[in-house]
C-alpha cells in the first residue's frame, strides 16, 4: 500500500550500520505495543481501542477542572481537543514517514532526532507512565474510602486504614496481573471501559435527579488564576499519544487512522464535556478533584458511580506498568534468561514503589495536574509537532501556514507547561 511506504529518500534502518544498535532499539520499540498486535484490525475495533486509550481517569477531574477555570474554560477545553487530535495526526504522518520500520512512539524519536531522541522520548513516556499507574492507585483508594467509610486493619503492628489501606488492598490485587508478559487480552476490555465512562456519566444524571438538580450553582465565569490547572487537567482528559502508534500499526487500512482519530476524539470530547458541567452544574465550586467523593454516601448510584470508576484502573495498570517492567528487564540483561521469576521481582518492587508514592502524595486533582501540564503535553504536543517539523521541513514536506500553525501549538504547548508545572507542583508542596 503506497500511504504505507516511506516517503522519505533515506531509509531508517540501513543494514550492516550499527546492527547491534538497531536491533537493540527495535526490541524496544516492540516493548512499546501495550494492544495486541492485530495487523488486520477493522475501522470499529480500532475505534474502541482509541477510544478506550482517551478515555481514562481524566473523566473524573474535568467538572473540578472546570471549576477551576470557570465556565468560559470550556473553549479552552475545546481548543486542547482539537491540538491534541492535530498531534495525534502529526504522529500518524510520522508514522508513514517511517514505514513498517516505525512500530512505537521511541522509533518516532530516532527517525527524527537520532538516537538522543529515542531516550528523551522513552524517558518521559516511562516517567509519565509511572505517574499515571500511580494515579491509578490513589483514584482506588479514595473511591474504595468513600464506598468503605472508616475500615482499617492492624498491619504488623501499625494500624492502616481509610485510603491508604484500600491503596494497599488494590496493589495486592493487581500484583498477580503485573506478572504476565503478555497482556494482549487485557485490551479486550475496552468495550468494558467505555460502558463504564458511560455509566458514570448516568450516575450524574441520576445524582442531579435525585439529590441536588441542575442549579448552575458554579457561578464562576472565568478564574485566571484556575486556567493553568484547568488546562492541565483538560490535557491529561486527551492523552494517550504514546500509544497512537500501537492503534496504527495494528490497523488493516492505515489510511483510516484519520477517521478513527476523529471519530473517537469527537465521542470522548462529547463525553467528557457532558461529564464536566454536569458535575459542575450539581456541585457547583464545592466539587472535588475526584467528582465522585461528591456522590452521597449508601445511594445506589453512589455505589454504581465507584464500582465503574474501579474498572479502568484495574484493568489498566499492568499494561501501563509493562513497559518499564519489560525496560528494566532489558537493562539488567535479564530478558529471556529465566525470566519468569525476574519478572516478578521488578514488577513486585516498581508496584510497591508505586504505592509508596500514592500513599505520600495522595493529592489526585494535583497529580493529575501535574502530569497534565509537565507530561502529557510533552508527549502529546512538543514531541509530535518537533519531529514533524525536524522531519518533513528540510524536504520541503510543510507549507509555510502550516508551519507557522505548529510553532503556534508549540509556544502554546510550552506556556501550559511551564505555568501548569508550577502551579500544580506549588500546590502539592504547600499541601505538606
Amino acid at each position: 500500500m503506497a500511504a504505507d511506504e516511506s516517503v522519505l529518500t533515506e531509509p531508517f534502518l540501513v543494514p550492516g550500520k550499527d546492527a547491534d544498535d538497531d536491533a537493540a532499539a527495535i526490541m524496544e520499540s516492540q516493548s512499546q505495543l501495550l494492544l495486541p498486535q492485530d495487523t488486520g484490525a477493522s475501522l470499529s475495533r480500532s475505534c474502541l481501542n482509541l477510544s478506550n486509550v482517551i478515555s481514562g481517569v481524566g473523566m473524573l477531574s474535568v467538572p473540578y477542572a472546570l471549576a477551576q477555570g470557570g465556565w468560559l474554560s470550556l473553549a479552552l477545553f475545546a481548543l486542547v481537543g482539537g491540538v491534541c487530535y492535530y498531534t495525534g495526526e502529526l504522529i500518524a504522518r510520522c508514522m508513514r514517514a517511517g514505514g513498517d520500520a516505525i512500530r512505537g512512539y521511541p522509533d518516532i524519536g530516532q527517525l527524527a532526532f537520532g538516537r538522543a531522541g529515542r531516550r528523551a522520548i522513552g524517558l518521559v513516556m516511562y516517567v509519565e507512565l509511572y505517574l499515571v499507574a500511580t494515579s491509578f492507585l490513589i483514584l482506588e483508594g479514595g473511591s474504595l474510602d468513600k464506598l468503605f467509610p472508616g475500615a482499617g486493619v492492624d498491619l504488623f503492628g501499625c494500624r492502616v486504614e481509610g485510603k491508604q489501606l484500600f491503596t494497599i488492598a488494590t496493589a495486592v490485587v493487581v500484583l498477580p496481573t503485573t506478572w504476565l508478559r503478555d497482556l494482549s487480552v487485557l485490551a479486550y476490555v475496552s468495550a468494558v471501559g467505555l460502558v463504564a465512562s458511560a455509566a458514570l456519566t448516568a450516575s450524574l444524571v441520576w445524582a442531579g435527579v435525585d439529590e441536588h438538580g441542575f442549579h448552575a450553582n458554579g457561578d464562576n465565569v472565568l478564574n485566571l488564576a484556575g486556567l493553568p490547572t484547568a488546562l492541565s487537567l483538560y490535557f491529561v482528559c486527551f492523552s494517550g499519544h504514546g500509544i497512537f502508534p500501537t492503534v496504527y500499526s495494528s490497523m488493516k487500512k492505515k489510511r483510516d487512522f484519520t477517521k478513527v482519530l476523529l471519530v473517537s476524539s469527537v465521542l470522548c470530547s462529547l463525553n467528557y464535556a457532558l461529564t464536566a458541567v454536569l458535575g459542575y452544574m450539581i456541585y457547583g465550586d464545592d466539587v472535588q478533584a475526584l467528582v465522585t467523593l461528591n456522590l452521597p454516601s449508601g445511594k445506589t448510584y453512589t455505589r454504581i458511580a465507584i464500582l465503574t470508576t474501579l474498572i479502568t484502573p484495574l484493568a489498566k495498570y499492568a499494561i501501563v506498568i509493562q513497559p518499564i517492567t519489560t525496560r528494566i528487564e532489558e537493562n539488567l540483561s535479564l530478558a529471556g534468561h529465566g525470566g519468569g521469576l525476574a519478572r516478578a521481582a521488578i514488577s513486585t518492587a516498581v508496584l510497591a514503589s508505586t504505592v509508596v508514592v500514592a500513599c505520600t502524595v495522595p493529592f489526585f486533582g494535583y497529580l493529575m495536574s501535574f502530569i497534565g501540564s509537565s507530561l502529557n503535553v510533552t508527549v502529546a504536543v512538543l514531541f509530535p509537532c518537533l519531529s514533524y517539523l525536524k522531519i518533513f521541513k528540510p524536504r520541503g514536506g510543510v507549507r509555510r501556514a502550516e508551519v507557522a500553525a505548529v510553532v503556534g501549538i508549540l509556544v502554546i504547548g510550552v506556556c501550559v507547561a511551564v505555568v501548569g508545572t508550577y502551579t500544580s507542583l506549588h500546590h502539592i508542596v504547600g499541601t505538606f
